[in-house]
């Protein structure tokens, strides 16, 4: 098939290298030049507008979106939006807010134009191994779409999730519960590190990557890291969130479903922020004015 791409980031360039070497043909574009000439080296068309893009499509257009959630994806949709037709299809690759999904569908159902929502989940070695596809939208337009989908995941890696905003809710569970694994995981070594049995963490993760019940991709990507660098030394214990924690604990609280991991993994990132915490010193100071307990002086 061939379809527009719009964002060559990190996943958006492995993804067009991925839909090349399977055959479509691609017309990227990008906010800045060198991603452009990036892709076409590879084998994709460029375009420097979406005005440009859109032009060098075929009938039933097909724009793949690959950036930054909100203001970046209304603003894409927005100029797309007075370029393409009755038919044309619009995927949401990123990780957009699924409330956001649904109204920009609806909106977009209005003019005649399709919007798939996909959730994606690969990361940087999706471009080899595939990507987890998780979508929503029109049924019609999702399966017309399908060669795209097929080609970017791997075998049993695609998932039709349901109705506008079903992919990005999807995705946003999952997420959700990647940052639990990982939080897992990241306690669970700081114990091994902090043993007295001087205990190298390092092959521990390897050994766990065969035959333990505690094997998967995140483990693996562990073990590299502490290859890599055993101690972390190089790294600063600094966390940020992407908003798909946020949204996952407020999605339990609006259906009421306790999620304690969840929520405990997104507050111990808020945590890693903070230099010192007032809410510790605050904690320090009552247990001194109520039982006298030590505090340390701040130097």
């Amino acid at each position: 098939m061939k379809l527009g791409f719009i964002g060559l980031g990190k996943m958006g360039g492995n993804m067009v290298e991925r839909l090349l070497k399977f055959g479509h043909e691609v017309v990227v574009y990008n906010l800045t030049t060198p991603e452009i000439d990036a892709a076409v080296a590879k084998g994709a068309e460029g375009s420097h507008s979406l005005e440009e893009l859109v032009s060098k499509l075929p009938e039933r257009k097909i724009v793949w979106l690959m950036v930054p959630s909100g203001r970046p994806v209304d603003e894409n949709i927005l100029g797309l939006a007075q370029l393409m037709n009755n038919g044309d299809i619009i995927i949401d690759g990123g990780n957009s807010y699924w409330k956001d999904t649904r109204t920009r569908g609806e909106a977009l159902e209005e003019k005649g134009i399709c919007y798939i929502d996909c959730g994606t989940s690969g990361g940087v070695w999706g471009l080899k191994n595939g990507y987890s596809l998780m979508t929503g939208g029109n049924k019609d337009a999702v399966e017309y779409v399908y060669p795209v989908f097929k080609s970017l995941a791997p075998e049993g890696g695609y998932t039709y999730c349901g109705t506008s905003g079903a992919g990005h809710y999807v995705k946003m569970i999952h997420n959700g519960i990647e940052y639990g694994m990982m939080q897992s995981y990241a306690e669970g070594f700081e114990i091994l590190k902090t043993s007295p049995f001087n205990i190298d963490v390092t092959a521990v993760a390897s050994g766990w990557m065969h035959g333990s019940v505690v094997q998967s991709w995140l483990l693996e990507l562990a073990a590299k890291a502490l290859k890599e660098d055993p101690n972390l030394e190089s790294i600063k214990g600094y966390v940020e969130d992407s908003g798909e924690g946020r949204w996952t604990i407020e999605a339990a609280i609006e259906q009421n479903v306790p999620a304690h991991v969840i929520t405990d993994s997104l507050y111990t990132r808020f945590r890693s922020r903070q230099e010192d915490s007032f809410a510790m010193k605050m904690l320090a100071a009552l247990r001194n004015q109520f039982g006298g307990h030590r505090v340390i002086k701040d130097k």
